[in-house]
């Protein structure tokens, strides 16, 4: 193997990590779960994106690598009075959702119908309250902030997909040398699977499974096939949502959320750069799986490490991953005049976090978003 493969794909799984890692405890948090149940999350899902790229890479002779979903971490983190055991309900089901609509085509037909407005202002409104955190943390903990703000601006400027991972780097460094936090003890135990007995809570399928699934699939999925049909190759559509569908619902049953194919990192993956002869660039999956199995395997290490940090250093660091994917979802949901007003709607609802019936505010703003925008088509 190619040390160009071994380097792109240190560089792809590092970013991955590093860069949304905050969000995936934020969600996490919101869920109460306990340290053990975080732990197994993240081991489980770095399991699942390792199995998944290096299985699709393997079978399908293209460098297929996947994500876990950012957006939908986002989503969940937004999540209010729902617990673990209601959560994992939620990430099978969308996780089954997900493999559906690989192999049914009426499923994929009916998500179509939803405008690319309205669904980008849902995933906008997910995202939203997140993003305006940022000056509060500024405000409470300039010291620690305010670097790792800095870091991310300049880094940026070169090469965006790096930037969030040089703020998490500058705020550790910052951090736990001005005393702002203490490192922890440097063990290195055995991570470990927590097994969850799911609950199927109606309000929460609605309110949680249906958003996730649509936001990773309108975020995520469709992204990274394109990425892949940009780079030159055929992507595997039915293949690839069969797969992440699958291994969403299972590790679902250890407090993981979805799976997905990756975008911006797959583009570190896909380059000439990375391989001169494109037959054989599709090793780049297997390098990328081994390195997040041991991400995966060192997860109680570094989530440690992490969790010693001040808390609006982590509110800056997840604010920071995503300001860039509020404006592309912002600025989609706003390009088509048609459903402008109808994505406004559904953007402002959503970022209430408004819960009714006890369902998610991003469940109302997609129902509402739909129903605006039926009502000005009826108009005409």
């Amino acid at each position: 193997m190619r040390p160009s493969l071994i380097s792109a794909a240190l560089v792809a799984a590092l970013v991955g990590y590093g860069s949304t890692i905050a969000l995936v405890l934020a969600a996490a948090a919101a869920l109460g779960a306990t340290p053990g149940q975080t732990a197994s999350w993240v081991l489980a899902i770095c399991i699942s994106k390792a199995v998944g790229s290096a299985w699709l890479s393997w079978r399908t002779k293209i460098p297929v690598v996947l994500a876990w979903s950012t957006p939908g971490a986002a989503l969940i983190a937004a999540t209010k009075g729902i617990s673990m055991a209601e959560g994992a309900g939620a990430f099978i089901v969308a996780g089954l959702l997900i493999a559906l609509t690989g192999a049914l085509r009426p499923l994929g037909r009916a998500v179509a119908l939803i405008p690319d407005g309205i669904a980008a202002g849902m995933l906008a409104g997910v995202m939203l309250p997140f993003c305006l955190k940022l000056p509060l943390a500024v405000q409470t903990a300039p010291l620690v902030t305010l670097p790792a703000i800095a870091a991310f601006l300049l880094v940026r400027l070169r090469n965006p997909a790096v930037a969030v991972l040089a703020a998490l780097t500058a705020g550790l460094a910052t951090a736990f040398l001005s005393g702002a936090a203490q490192l922890p003890p440097l063990s290195l135990p055995l991570p470990r699977l927590t097994f969850l007995v799911p609950e199927f809570d109606p309000g929460t399928l609605i309110g949680l499974a249906l958003p996730l699934y649509l936001v990773t699939m309108a975020s995520q999925n469709l992204p990274g096939f394109a990425t892949l049909r940009a780079a030159g190759y055929e992507p595997p559509v039915r293949a690839g949502l069969a797969t992440t569908g699958i291994l969403s619902a299972l590790t679902g049953f250890f407090g993981a959320h979805t799976v997905s194919m990756a975008a911006i990192t797959a583009a570190i993956c896909l380059g000439d750069d990375v391989h001169p002869d494109r037959s054989r660039r599709w090793q780049v999956g297997l390098a990328y799986a081994g390195f997040w199995l041991t991400l995966g395997l060192l997860s109680p290490l570094l989530l440690a490490i992490i969790a010693a940090l001040p808390a609006p250093l982590i509110a800056a660091i997840v604010a920071l991953a995503l300001l860039a994917p509020f404006a592309g979802a912002a600025t989609s949901a706003f390009t088509g005049t048609e459903t402008r007003f109808a994505a406004a709607v559904t953007l402002a609802t959503t970022a209430s976090g408004t819960a009714v019936l006890g369902i998610g505010a991003a469940f109302w703003g997609l129902l509402a978003g739909i129903v605006v925008h039926a009502l000005g088509k009826l108009n005409r």
